[in-house]
């Protein structure tokens, strides 16, 4: 039996997981940073969970006998990518397992930004039926709207699919650019990066955070922006200058936002995001679903499988691929 360990957490349905094991494989499964943990790293092949800070040099020591660091999300941010390359250990992330869920959530967010739906309901709540007028109400549509998706991966090319069932135009940025026969099949346009935030109803943001990404949207873009757009994260909370986004909303730059990340999470209570009436804010909880939970676990344990008969992984994070 080849050893694995399985980082418990509470996003995790550590049921599903064990009904989904293949034969073959013996998991340990502890949480990160437990004596039990540790203790199982000393024989394991492959650790699946999510990345951790802590996974520095040191960490790879403790597992010599590593071979593959699964992750079960498709961010990897906050893993040791120096610690791992000097290693020899590839990480791969979740191989578009959520891709659906964060696509559907941020389709979720641009229709509740767009139709007030936070509004509507502590109004409804409170008694005041409509509001208390309905003379500067304004509400809106999404088909006919262009919508600019920031980086255009597995997610952002479902975002578009689904865009385009709302009948809505879509361009794309990405520094890795389709063909236009690909182009063509998603009914997408390619445009520059500026030209995405000048002429976009909405900015939707599906990029890996890195040096090149961190803090892409600042009080610049923000002012690039038409006054009627909207933000949609769904990625990385500091892809985007908190302040200079909630200084944007605040003065009218840009008409509002719909966040399901933020720069430090959980977010400080005193957040002054959360005072305004034009933001619609989630818990980092675009990815993980019910149904994904066997998607992510089956991804995983098919790549441990495929390491542990010595084929090349699946889903190596662009950093670490030869």
């Amino acid at each position: 039996m080849t050893s694995i360990v399985i980082a418990d957490n509470p996003l995790n349905e550590i049921g599903i997981a064990r009904d989904l094991l293949p034969p073959g494989l013996s998991a340990t499964i502890a949480r990160h940073g437990t004596p039990e943990f540790h203790a199982a790293l000393a024989d394991a092949v492959c650790l699946v969970g999510f990345g951790e800070g802590t996974m520095d040099d040191a960490f790879y020591k403790s597992a010599p006998n590593l071979k593959l660091v699964q992750l079960l999300s498709a961010g990897y941010d906050r893993c040791d990518i120096g610690a791992a390359r000097r290693a020899g250990v590839p990480i791969c992330n979740n191989g578009g397992a959520n891709a659906t869920a964060v696509s559907e959530h941020a389709i979720l967010l641009m229709l509740a930004v767009c139709r007030r739906v936070v509004w509507q309901q502590t109004n409804v709540a409170a008694g005041r039926w409509r509001g208390n007028t309905v003379d500067d109400v304004k509400l809106y549509e999404l088909k006919n709207r262009t919508l600019g998706i920031v980086g255009l991966g597995t997610i952002g090319k479902k975002t578009a699919r689904l865009a385009k069932a709302f009948g809505m135009t879509v361009q794309y940025y990405d520094t890795a650019r389709l063909t236009e026969e690909q182009a063509d099949d998603l009914g997408v346009r390619f445009a520059l990066f500026e030209e995405v935030l000048r002429t976009s109803d909405i900015v939707s943001l599906h990029v890996p955070l890195t040096k090149d990404t961190r803090h892409m949207m600042g009080a610049a873009q923000f002012g690039m922006m038409k006054p009627g757009a909207y933000l949609i994260n769904t990625c990385r909370g500091s892809v985007v200058d908190e302040p200079a986004l909630t200084q944007a909303l605040t003065n009218g730059t840009i008409a509002g936002a719909g966040l399901d990340v933020f720069d430090q999470e959980p977010p400080q209570p005193n957040n002054p995001l959360f005072a305004l009436p034009n933001v619609v804010l989630t818990a980092h909880f675009a990815g993980p679903t019910w149904e994904n939970q066997y998607t992510r676990f089956r991804n995983a344990f098919d790549n441990c499988q495929r390491v542990i008969r010595g084929d090349a992984p699946l889903w190596v994070i662009p950093e670490l691929r030869p």
